[in-house]
């Protein structure tokens, strides 16, 4: 037989023992103290821990599905190992090697997404888009952005929404924010904030020339109702307007869209693709409220300085990560080295990797920074 043998030490590492890096017992005695709080008579006084708790329940609960599901593919291989063994049907060797790889490959998966511990690493994200200067050619590569995430939240199976668009001038769009749900979509797109470069022919030059064009990306955590923050109305200013379009029948006649504007710290939000001016005020104040998160975030932990930095100009020089379709094909991140000869690729939403790299630098740099001196 050619396929491995199973014992204790080649299995996965997170399966090696009852509790394993996954812990499924703590998770299921956290389950049984979430349905024990649940069961009180009072717990929906409170709405928003009441939702919290619950969506933490379906959390763990995903989890140990995620767990029940990989030790049913070990069992299964194991089982087909001893069938093997008793037909000696070598045939089966190559197969069970295969499967064995990808058992490997989800239990990977399980181990990086533990890295992602963060408070809000689990939560839906609110990417925003916004165009340099240059015009057209910034316009236009804020479009291209837009299309590599909503295709990379598509591979991941995430749920996306363009809750406000700015059309460009002639092409391209000036800014637009997305809602993205689904399982660690914080955790994973957070990675992306920064500005992107982009090194190309320019489409929009008659004589040709190569350009260099600049866009810049945050991410928010979509916190939703797991936000302590007082908004008063008085700081608060809403406008309404008719929200853009292509024309035709589906021009809005009415004044639906809304623009709020956080007066003591001059954010401004807004959302114009629902339906009613009600439907795109709540998604404004949910995009809000995200930001406030944020902002207050950075601010207890003492980063403004870091903040400001990572806000620097749309510009040479302040970029996280550059995409060449001229003179060579070439896309690299700055921050981890990672690149890839493929462009066409990344910028159809093949950035996973990306993302991978930034994430484990990250993770390394911080249990570094918790490891004491050395005297």
């Amino acid at each position: 037989m050619r396929f491995k043998r199973i014992s204790s030490r080649n299995l996965p590492r997170g399966l090696r023992s009852s509790g394993g890096i996954f812990d499924p017992a703590g998770k299921q005695k956290r389950i049984q103290e979430i349905d024990e709080l649940s069961a009180a008579p009072d717990f929906w006084s409170d709405q928003r821990r009441a939702k919290a708790l619950l969506q933490e329940r379906s959390q763990l609960t995903g989890d140990l599905e995620k767990l029940a599901q990989v030790k049913a593919m070990l069992q299964d291989i194991k089982d087909t190992i001893e069938l093997a063994g008793m037909e000696g049907d070598e045939e089966l060797g190559s197969e069970i090697d295969a499967e064995l790889a990808k058992l490997e490959d989800e239990v990977q998966r399980m181990e990086f997404a533990r890295m992602m511990s963060g408070r809000h690493d689990r939560a839906g994200a609110i990417l925003t888009i916004h165009a340099g200067a240059g015009g057209t050619e910034s316009q236009d590569w804020a479009q291209m952005l837009m299309r590599m995430y909503l295709r990379y939240c598509e591979r991941r199976g995430y749920n996306t929404q363009v809750v406000d668009i700015q059309p460009g001038d002639e092409a391209g769009i000036k800014s637009a924010t997305i809602t993205i749900s689904g399982d660690y979509a914080y955790g994973y797109l957070k990675a992306e904030s920064g500005v992107h470069r982009l090194v190309r022919i320019s489409p929009f030059d008659s004589n040709k020339r190569r350009h260099t064009s600049f866009a810049s990306v945050f991410v928010y955590p979509d916190v939703q109702e797991d936000v302590d923050i007082e908004v008063r109305d008085e700081d608060l200013r809403i406008d309404t307007y008719r929200s853009s379009g292509a024309g035709g029948q589906h021009v809005n006649k009415t004044s639906s869209a809304v623009r709020i504007t956080h007066i003591p710290t001059g954010i401004v939000v807004q959302c114009q693709n629902e339906r009613s001016q009600h439907q795109n005020k709540a998604v404004a104040m949910r995009v809000l409220m995200a930001k406030l998160y944020d902002l207050e975030m950075r601010k207890k932990a003492e980063e403004k300085e870091k903040m400001e930095a990572t806000k620097m100009d749309i510009q040479f020089g302040s970029q996280i990560r550059s995409y060449v379709l001229y003179p060579y094909q070439m896309v690299k991140d700055l921050r981890t080295g990672y690149e890839s000869p493929r462009p066409d690729e990344v910028l159809d939403g093949d950035i996973h990797e990306f993302i991978k790299a930034y994430l484990l630098q990250a993770g390394t740099d911080t249990l570094q920074r918790r490891q004491p001196a050395a005297s």
